[in-house]
């Protein structure tokens, strides 16, 4: 039985969805042979891991065909707020300053995102 918000994505999982988010609807091949260049992955393997990702939520599976096509059952957006939601509540105490702070640390801004980052920063005083 599905759950109504599927659990965090696996790093493997992640690659499987970034997939679907960048082409679309897939089939399991067609997931397989964008992945296997960088990730070496059995045909198999991805096969079962999008078998899992159906019972778990993460994919929607369309059976009308022979081959099962199968697509994000979410956004890019929302499994990327659920993540960071849980990175912040797991690492970071729920302090959004600190998460911020170590992101930018991590990682330099180029200027486009930082204006961008200031943008939301601005609606979010206003509101």
């Amino acid at each position: 039985m599905k759950k109504s918000t599927p659990p965090k994505p696996t790093e493997a999982e992640l690659a499987i969805l970034r997939v679907l988010w960048q082409r679309g609807s897939r089939t399991v091949r067609e997931v397989w042979e964008e992945l296997n260049p960088t990730q070496r992955t059995g045909y198999t393997s991805v096969l079962k891991l999008m078998q899992i990702m159906f019972e778990k939520g993460l994919v929607a599976r369309d059976e009308a065909e022979r081959s099962h096509v199968y697509r994000a059952a979410r956004s890019q957006e929302h499994t990327q707020r659920q993540v960071v939601g849980h990175l912040l509540e797991r690492v970071f105490g729920g302090s959004a300053h600190k998460l911020v702070m170590q992101a930018l640390a991590a990682k330099k801004a180029s200027p486009a995102e930082l204006k961008e980052i200031q943008k939301v920063i601005d609606q979010m005083k206003g509101a």
